[in-house]
């Protein structure tokens, strides 16, 4: 199975959990799933209040430089190991 389908497999992996992970396991799955689909974050960070925003802009921004590829072996490798912890 090429990567493409390995990815989109543990996105679909990601709708079937039955305990919600931490915020902090949310935030990388979040960061990751955006870079390897979009690349490196675009846009302003957002301001104000909205912290879950700011919070998601900034997880994604840290992974600036990390190739599509690459995001996407990290997403599947993470989200089997959330998968085997909270299925």
């Amino acid at each position: 199975m090429e990567l493409q389908q390995q990815f989109e497999a543990a996105v679909a992996r990601s709708k079937e959990l039955t305990q919600r992970p931490s915020n902090e396991e949310l935030l990388r799955l979040y960061a990751l799933y955006k870079q390897g689909s979009d690349g490196d974050v675009t846009g302003d960070r957002p301001g104000g209040f909205d912290f879950k925003a700011i919070a998601k802009y900034d997880a994604w921004a840290e992974l600036k430089g990390k190739s599509k590829e690459e995001a996407m072996k990290e997403y599947i490798t993470f989200m089997d190991g959330l998968y085997q912890q909270y299925k």
